[in-house]
């Protein structure tokens, strides 16, 4: 059987970009169990404008650093439940975000959590992935990574 659908194959953790607010690179674990997408969040404001309701928060992309921290606002798509895998639940906002992945553009629904304490600053869910993406468990890191000097700053050691 032969399957009509063409898919890029992605690793379980890759180097993502967020155009849209200005993150040229996050470490994203891609994760085929999480229904959404997933970024750290902190500063987090809900607020009002023109009568709908927004988001005010600060992404910081790299892991263990403050640097290069983003501020962002958009527009809140829906508050969420969501459950972790220890089955801890949560309300999370969640807003429309485009990532670049392998080269390509995805939209996806991005929730607002507090990341600090998981390996990775972002996950990238099943909702985003069956955009056209497989992913291989056993691979990572299929699209290249950063420059040198960036992935130390991932590491804190800019």
């Amino acid at each position: 059987m032969t399957d009509s659908h063409s898919y890029t194959l992605a690793g379980w953790r890759e180097w993502v970009s967020l155009p849209t607010i200005g993150v040229p690179w996050v470490k994203a674990k891609l994760d085929t169990g999480a229904r959404s997408s997933s970024i750290h969040a902190f500063d987090l404001e809900d607020l009002e404008r023109d009568g709908e309701r927004w988001a005010r928060f600060r992404i910081q992309p790299w892991q263990r650093s403050e640097a290069d921290a983003v501020q962002c606002e958009c527009p809140v798509l829906d508050v969420r439940e969501v459950r972790s895998s220890s089955g801890h639940a949560e309300e999370r906002l969640v807003v429309a975000m485009d990532l670049v992945l392998m080269g390509r553009t995805v939209a996806a629904e991005m929730t607002l959590a507090r990341r600090d304490e998981m390996g990775f600053r972002m996950l990238v869910g099943r909702e985003a992935l069956r955009q056209g993406f497989a992913v291989d468990p056993g691979r990572s890191y299929l699209g290249g990574r950063p420059p040198l000097a960036m992935r130390r700053r991932n590491r804190g050691k800019a």
